[in-house]
């Protein structure tokens, strides 16, 4: 019976390492499969399409609700980043999450983190270059995320299509055994991106930003034996900055494996154009596939 129609269904929070870990002892213990969605909360429609992925191949589901102080390098963007724990809970028990994990920073960093991830060139273009220790910190804590709930499957979303790349390096690093799941972007009726930092968008704002994605899949229609990538990048730019509002801070057009930058579409069969916009002070990311 699915934990949502299951009246005795209760979904525990936990705020505690070793509650965490005993919970997921306790699961594995009667052969049941772990799945982990890492999150920073501010839940929405894109987070619970990962919890449903992870319901439908898990036996066990552990979502993690936290906003993690070492991926921001803009001190701003962490103070303003939105937080609805009890919202969020709401919404993971719905979705019939088994534990919501929502520790506290002393929880999850009793003593500094120092480590140094050699994440290597997918970590240097793009976002790395634009928000240098950013894709570290993520290293960090999906690390140590990974460490605590010993998931069979963990579960990301491609609107941070970077972030995959990054975390999947981490994973050979680390030598971790399990399985990370990209799941596609879950957007709007208007196309917009689905994101937490949506909600800092003013009325105007909103109406405005799904020109990112109309824009984007207009640029996959361009012939490419008249347009190049460098012509198809000059396309996106011009036609974004083109919006009142809007300001590009970067639109890459890159191999999906490796994350580099490609001259000639020959280069490879998984083109994938990622953009960041700025929206007065908010930032948001997206990509499409060629």
């Amino acid at each position: 019976m699915s934990p949502i129609l299951d009246k005795n269904f209760k979904m525990e929070i936990v705020n505690t390492v070793a509650r965490l870990r005993e919970a997921v002892a306790n699961a594995k213990n009667k052969g049941l499969s772990v799945g982990l969605v890492p999150t920073m909360g501010a839940l929405h429609e894109g987070h619970i399409s990962l919890v449903d992925r992870a319901r439908k191949e898990c036996d066990f589901v552990v979502v993690s609700v936290f906003v993690n102080p070492t991926q921001f390098n803009n001190p701003d963007d962490l103070k303003t980043y939105p937080r609805t724990l009890e919202a969020d809970c709401e919404k993971l028990a719905a979705a019939g999450v088994d534990v919501a994990f929502a520790p506290s920073v002393e929880e999850m960093y009793p003593q500094p983190d120092t480590r140094v991830f050699d994440l290597g060139p997918v970590a240097e273009v793009m976002e790395g270059a634009m928000r240098p220790g950013h894709f570290n910190g993520v290293a960090q804590v999906v690390s140590k995320l990974f460490e605590m709930a010993s998931p069979d499957k963990a579960y990301f979303g491609e609107k941070d299509f970077q972030q995959i790349a990054v975390i999947r390096r981490m994973v050979e690093l680390e030598g971790f055994d399990l399985e990370i799941v990209a799941c596609p972007i879950r957007r709007g009726d208007s196309g917009l991106a689905l994101s937490s930092r949506n909600t800092r968008l003013s009325q105007q704002q909103l109406e405005a930003a799904p020109a990112i994605h109309r824009i984007l899949a207009e640029s996959t229609k361009l012939p490419r034996e008249e347009y190049s990538p460098a012509a198809v990048k000059e396309y996106v730019v011009k036609a974004i900055n083109d919006i009142a509002g809007m300001e590009i801070e970067y639109y890459e057009i890159v191999d999906g494996r490796t994350l580099q930058p490609i001259t000639d579409w020959s280069e490879t069969t998984q083109a994938v154009g990622c953009v960041t916009v700025w929206m007065g002070d908010v930032r948001l990311i997206d990509n499409i596939k060629y």
